[in-house]
């Protein structure tokens, strides 16, 4: 028995046969999910504390050390901030696709299902990777669940890390979950770090004011990995600086360190759009027309352009114009998108008051339309009085309902706040299906519904008019 033992011992080790695994297997995608959503999901909580108990990365080391450590075996770039991670992570993506490197990218929140969240080269993650994927890391789960139970978004984000490696991607762009200093994704050594816009929002566990949250945001920051980021407020951009500093990470910023620029312009061809100017020592982007609209996603462009020059002078092979050619290739759901026509129907995942009011001002330049109604719903973990006070000016009329999210404020408390802040009239509805009908009701042709304030909102309205 004991020579039987060790025969296999050697067996695993020269990997003749595989390591014993646990018997628990789920055949179906269902039950894997349902497994998955088991685990402590933090996105779906209302109250929760922002700590190294709730948030640790000492737990995800060790849920990833029971893995073989995947995380190391990736090449990767690394993005975080407020608004606009999802955004710049995509099209840095996009354009090293164009370049014919194999890249994975791991973005959160989804808008419809979970499979949006990993994907290779614009491929989303199937239902039987995502089942295999989950019988590989039952048995490290629940053994780690007797000591430190890990959370849902450390066992997906494990497995997205597990995926790529699988997989053997190029790279992987990888943009946090919630804040940076604590988060899961927070386990990488990134080729590049990228920080986007930062303004305030997760107040409750980030902090109060700005710079408390840019502090946490700044946590990504490792020692001598280039970090690229636009510009920011004083006390976030002071925060910012500072953390660099101490890891004695060279710092650049779009606008100041890299020559950038950008413009709103119309014509014929391309209708409202932005373009952007970008030049670095070894790039030169002239008159770039930006993919996506809003003046707020010039910004994120000109960001992942720099990140995309910090990975050719780390030694990526990059060709300008076939990065150019990827940009082209953006389609991001749940930004700015037209999901019908009569009545025609906006959606937008802006989630804190920045991103209402660029959400705003760009519905402003690029949808022409006579009188806006709002639908509106959001957390209760958001600045809400922030958002509403955006809201009051770009709304001739708000709807007030809530999502499926059990963080969701009720309507009605939308709707006094909505009055005690701008004095204005606002309608409330049980279910978003009750809003849409009765802002259908009230517009014209000309007209235009919007429907934001979280991503819950907009996957269920997506849900109804796109299969």
């Amino acid at each position: 028995m004991v020579l039987q033992i060790s025969t296999i011992k050697k067996a695993e080790k020269s990997g003749k046969v595989s390591p014993v695994k646990s018997s628990k297997q789920f055949r179906t995608f269902k039950q894997a999910l349902e497994y998955l959503f088991t685990r402590t999901d933090y996105e779906k909580q209302s109250r929760l504390r922002y700590n190294v108990t709730t948030f640790s990365l000492e737990r995800m080391e060790k849920l990833l050390g029971m893995l073989s450590n995947p995380q190391k075996k990736l090449a990767t770039a690394h993005i975080a901030g407020t608004k606009g991670k999802g955004s710049t992570a995509t099209m840095l993506a996009r354009m090293l696709q164009a370049n014919d490197y194999s890249v994975g990218l791991y973005t959160s929140p989804h808008v419809v299902n979970l499979h949006e969240r990993i994907e290779i080269n614009g491929k989303k993650i199937s239902d039987s990777e995502l089942t295999s994927l989950v019988n590989r890391i039952y048995a490290p789960v629940e053994k780690l669940a007797k000591i430190d139970p890990p959370t849902f978004f450390e066992i997906f984000t494990a497995m997205a890390f597990m995926y790529f490696v699988d997989k053997k991607v190029d790279i992987a762009v990888i943009e946090t979950g919630l804040g940076g200093r604590l988060d899961s994704t927070n386990v990488i050594e990134p080729a590049v770090v990228g920080i986007t816009n930062i303004s305030i929002d997760h107040q409750n566990l980030l902090g109060k004011t700005i710079d408390c949250i840019a502090k946490e945001k700044a946590g990504v920051i490792k020692k001598g990995i280039p970090v690229i980021t636009v510009p920011q407020e004083p006390l976030a951009m002071k925060e910012i600086k500072k953390q660099a500093n101490n890891v004695k990470a060279p710092l650049l910023v779009t606008g100041k360190d890299i020559d950038f620029s950008y413009r709103f312009e119309s014509s014929r061809e391309h209708g409202p759009h932005t373009r952007i100017c970008l030049t670095t020592p070894t790039s030169r982007f002239e008159h770039l027309r930006v993919p996506l609209p809003g003046e707020h996603q010039a910004m994120n462009c000109g960001l992942a352009i720099a990140m995309l020059d910090a990975l050719k002078a780390g030694g990526y092979k990059i060709d300008d114009a076939k990065a150019v050619e990827g940009l082209k290739e953006i389609n991001m759901p749940g930004r700015m998108e037209i999901i019908h026509q009569d009545p025609r129907i906006l959606i937008d995942g802006a989630h804190n008051a920045a991103s209402i009011r660029a959400l705003v001002q760009a519905i402003g330049q690029h949808v022409p339309y006579d009188s806006m109604v709002v639908i509106f719903g959001c957390g209760g973990d958001k600045d809400v009085r922030g958002m509403l006070e955006q809201l009051q000016y770009g709304a001739d009329k708000v709807i007030f309902t809530r999502s499926n999210s059990p963080k969701a404020v009720f309507p009605q408390e939308l709707a006094d706040m909505y009055t005690e802040i701008c004095g204005k009239m606002c309608q409330t509805a049980f279910s978003l299906k009750e809003a849409i009908r009765v802002a259908s009701s009230a517009i014209g042709k000309e007209d235009l519904i919007c429907i934001t304030g979280s991503f819950y909102l907009v996957g269920q309205a997506r849900t109804m008019y796109i299969p």
